[in-house]
């Protein structure tokens, strides 16, 4: 559970992580910057702060920040109802990003699941995402990603989000965050 001090924390060290890759955000969009600990109450090691500026039956785009070493645990967007599943493009803006994905996993990975964690990350084809690279993952995908030493800022842009209906690997994992009143 997060306390309303850390969610104020996080969102002020998410705009400057925003500034730093030039992406401007109003005052009204720094109310809204999400901050998920997932339920593990860990939020430097396992965590994600982001702003969604859309999102429609038709499309969504969102802003994401990692803080140094931050890891989005393993997920995947799977089918509900007529929708195949979220299919989403990451397309890195600042820092560098490990984006992992079912496949043949990748020789000499640059880096590794969360300590203790490892049993829950599976997914080990690795692409590396600096500054303009992006990769599309294909709906009901597993994946996960963790920032390098300095953070990252990626938008996102995808098919209708569903953050409440994604699949975690892990079972402890609460996507919708829990905070202290």
């Amino acid at each position: 559970m997060l306390a309303v001090q850390q969610i104020q924390q996080a969102r002020a060290r998410a705009l400057d992580y925003f500034r730093r890759a030039g992406i401007v955000i109003t005052p009204l969009e720094e109310e809204r910057i999400e901050v998920a600990d997932f339920g593990l109450g860990d939020l430097n090691r396992t965590g994600l702060e982001l702003l969604t500026y859309v999102n429609t039956d038709r499309y969504c785009a969102k802003e994401m920040v990692l803080f140094p070493g931050q890891t989005c645990p393993e997920h995947r967007h799977p089918a509900g109802g007529s929708q195949p599943g979220k299919e989403e493009t990451f397309r890195c803006r600042w820092g560098k990003v490990y984006l992992f994905v079912e496949g043949q996993a990748s020789a000499n990975a640059a880096v590794a699941p969360p300590k203790g964690d490892e049993r829950y990350y599976t997914a080990a084809r690795q692409s590396v995402l600096e500054p303009g690279a992006q990769h599309t993952i294909p709906p009901d995908t597993l994946h996960w990603f963790q920032a390098g030493k300095e953070g990252a800022v990626i938008s996102e842009f995808s098919s209708p989000s569903h953050d409440e209906s994604d699949l975690f690997t892990d079972e402890r994992i609460v996507r919708i965050p829990e905070v202290e009143k």
